[in-house]
């Protein structure tokens, strides 16, 4: 079945049709959470969240062909909420999340890079890369023009291009920027 079908089953009160909408999108909007958040912890908040809100309010949806970008849009703006609680609550001096695991260096080198980047750049390359979305899905989940996410992904390249690439003298532009 498709997602527009079950979008319109769901607004209708069939709650085994939002449950399949929602299994179909958890693993990316938990690598979207988790691009946002850097924590399990937070990241597990924040689709907890989202799905109440989602089931809760899927009359709201106008359309149902939009159910993906409605149901990022109340992601980032949970995941936004989490990170000013945060901001209010936060220690100095935490230690960041320890990457694990056997990734490869050049994955875990690009991954690291893209968590540099600030927030509109990060979660437009995260959304048309690694989530692998049309741009115009993206905008809409944005709320910015097209034209707009074209230019955060060249910047965002462009951004990661200095720090990931070797310099001539060895050493990594990565490295430099971090100091």
């Amino acid at each position: 079945m498709d997602i527009e079908q079950l979008a319109k089953e769901a607004q209708e009160g069939n709650t085994e049709a939002f449950l399949k909408l929602i299994e179909s999108w958890k693993g990316p909007m938990y690598r979207t959470a988790r691009t946002i958040l850097g924590s399990d912890t937070d990241c597990a908040d924040a689709l907890q969240e989202t799905i109440l809100k989602a089931y809760r309010s899927i009359g709201t949806l106008r359309e149902s062909n939009f159910f993906k970008t409605w149901l990022y849009r109340i992601l980032i703006n949970e995941c936004n909420t989490i990170l000013r609680k945060k901001r209010r609550l936060s220690l100095p001096g935490t230690v960041p999340e320890v990457i694990g695991g056997e990734e490869d260096y050049r994955v875990v080198e690009l991954r690291e890079a893209v968590d540099r980047l600030k927030e509109p750049l990060r979660l437009t390359v995260v959304l048309v890369y690694m989530e692998d979305m049309k741009i115009a899905e993206a905008a809409r989940i944005l709320g910015v023009s097209e034209g707009t996410v074209k230019m955060r992904l060249k910047r965002s390249r462009i951004q990661l291009r200095k720090w990931l690439e070797p310099m001539t003298d060895g050493e990594e532009r990565y490295e430099a920027a971090k100091q």
